[in-house]
């Protein structure tokens, strides 16, 4: 599906070669190649790609690898800056997208570096125009705001190219986590399967059952059949460096499990971790709308990577007057996969996430 809306800048991976506007290029139908709209990349080649459109720009890089009669070609999708004030995956994928040789490659990569590029500039988690997320908004809407015209973009013209999705996240600004992925439980089993033994291949310990359906990966696991994983690494808006290059072995350890990239033996030598598999998690939900204050047992339980037990206090709500609203604890044995460290926080919002071990 063409949209008129939009254009392409490209030019061949070349520190010297010149930009190019495409907004009306046209290519023979039988030209191989990655197609999106009017854009091809040849086999053997590496594109850098900036579309502009509704006043949006998405930097992605493209390679078409040259293809190997022996295996099946696959097209595998990475995304990072759905959340734009996640830093490591953003890092992580720059890194990959130049580290990648296309003649070394089987099938395609198509890369988007940062696909909230406004929330980056902006440093917020949303898209500063409308406050959409773009992580629990899909499918979007082709006329509505900003954001639902991203969720759009990809729901119709990402998507149903893709054969895997993997989506980059990690902390925001006021949020601390324990590394971890998420595969979509609900969906389709073959999905499921392909999804989850795409998990073991990682180099991340934890690995949770998702009933999500409306974010990017998750939607298009559920209702499109396209398999994928979301990764976290990372907290507290911070870029460490330990966490960019673990991100870059998680996506080698998926391109080698995928039979589509085996260059870079420096990230993949070792192999993955042992994984904990989790199948139920646990958000708790404020209650109140105040300052937070979370208790030293979690924020030493996701220090150390041990269990909280059931009954555990888990922290307490005042107002701006220092009066007590509630106290909050685990209504099961678990370990800590996300809280919220900063002070401010509304009814509703998410303080803690956990999952229930069997």
């Amino acid at each position: 599906m063409s949209d008129k809306n939009y254009y392409i800048e490209a030019h061949d991976f070349n520190p010297n070669a010149k930009i190019i506007s495409r907004p009306d290029i046209k290519f023979d139908e039988a030209e191989a190649g990655i197609k999106l709209h009017e854009l091809h990349v040849k086999p053997g080649t590496k594109q850098l790609v900036n579309f502009k459109f509704n006043g949006l720009e998405i930097p992605a890089t493209f390679i078409h690898g040259l293809h190997d009669d022996n295996k099946l070609e696959k097209t595998f999708v990475i995304t990072a800056g759905v959340h734009p004030d996640e830093y490591p995956g953003i890092a992580a994928l720059v890194r990959t997208a130049n580290k990648i040789n296309p003649e070394k490659l089987n099938g395609h990569l198509l890369l988007f570096h940062c696909v909230n590029l406004p929330g980056f500039w902006a440093r917020s988690r949303f898209v500063p125009e409308d406050g959409f997320n773009l992580n629990s908004g899909y499918p979007g809407r082709p006329d509505g705001t900003l954001g639902e015209r991203i969720a759009d973009f990809f729901v119709k013209n990402i998507f149903p190219q893709a054969d895997f999705i993997l989506d980059l996240h990690s902390g925001s600004p006021t949020e601390r986590l324990t590394t971890c992925l998420f595969y979509p439980e609900d969906a389709r089993k073959d999905i499921r399967d392909i999804s989850f033994n795409a998990a073991m291949a990682t180099d991340i310990p934890w690995v949770l059952a998702s009933h999500a359906k409306d974010g990017e990966y998750s939607y298009a696991a559920n209702y499109m059949n396209v398999p994928g994983l979301l990764l976290e690494r990372g907290y507290a808006g911070q870029c460490r460096e330990e966490w960019i290059r673990a991100f870059e072995r998680d996506i080698a350890l998926l391109l080698k499990h995928f039979n589509m990239y085996d260059d870079l033996p420096e990230l993949t030598n070792i192999p993955p971790c042992r994984k904990n598999i989790c199948e139920q998690t646990f958000y708790l939900a404020s209650k109140h709308t105040g300052l937070w204050y979370p208790d030293e047992n979690i924020v030493n339980s996701i220090m150390e990577g041990r269990l909280i037990r059931k009954g555990s206090r888990l922290g307490h709500i005042e107002n701006f007057y220092g009066e007590f609203l509630g106290d909050y604890y685990a209504e099961a044995d678990g370990i800590i996969f996300y809280y919220t460290s900063g002070l401010a926080i509304r009814e509703g919002e998410m303080l803690v996430a956990y999952g229930l071990l069997n």
